[in-house]
């Protein structure tokens, strides 16, 4: 009897401690994700103001650039799909594109001197490089959070906390710094 209840001791507390490896392995893995899900949240209010921004941009620059359409009709679509989108990665991968497009919008500006004589168009690139600034430390901290989710997710034992539930692995914005 008395090596049964050693046995019994002794399984109890590895039972008590998987159990514990379980739950700091779950918990680190929620942790992870809730990170990520921060990260965004507090770049997505800059991201939010910078497409707000979009319409000023579209209207001053319609009224010198009326043959680059095509860009402005992109800018403005671009806009329309972050605002409806509620998935963070569309909403990152959105941001990705708009960026590109907003640089290409500043190669043309400075291309076209008469772009830079509106009062209106030097307030709104001032607007516009101060969020851009603001982002871009943001986004530091977001894609170091994604990166740490990512890698979380794809290690064992935390991947299969991650298949259970479903857990993916999350884009990173592409804020090119210095693109003002």
């Amino acid at each position: 009897m008395n090596h049964f209840m050693i046995a019994a001791f002794i399984i109890i507390i590895l039972l008590v401690l998987l159990f514990y490896y379980l739950a700091d392995t779950y918990n680190k893995v929620i942790t992870l994700k809730n990170y990520t899900e921060k990260a965004f949240a507090n770049i997505d209010v800059l991201l939010k103001q910078r497409a707000d921004e979009i319409p000023e941009l579209l209207r001053i620059a319609e009224q010198a650039m009326s043959h680059q359409k095509a860009l402005l009709l992109e800018l403005a679509e671009l806009r329309e799909r972050y605002f409806s989108s509620s998935d963070a990665n569309q909403k990152i991968g959105i941001n990705n594109e708009i960026t590109n497009v907003l640089q290409s919008i500043r190669v043309l500006a400075e291309n076209y001197p008469k772009l830079q004589a509106p009062n209106s168009l030097h307030k709104l690139q001032k607007r516009m490089t101060l969020l851009e600034n603001k982002i871009a430390d943001r986004c530091d901290f977001f894609n170091e959070s994604v990166a740490l989710y990512n890698i979380g997710i794809q290690t064992f034992p935390n991947l299969i906390f991650a298949k259970i539930l479903g857990y993916q692995p999350r884009t990173m914005l592409d804020i090119k710094a210095g693109s003002e």
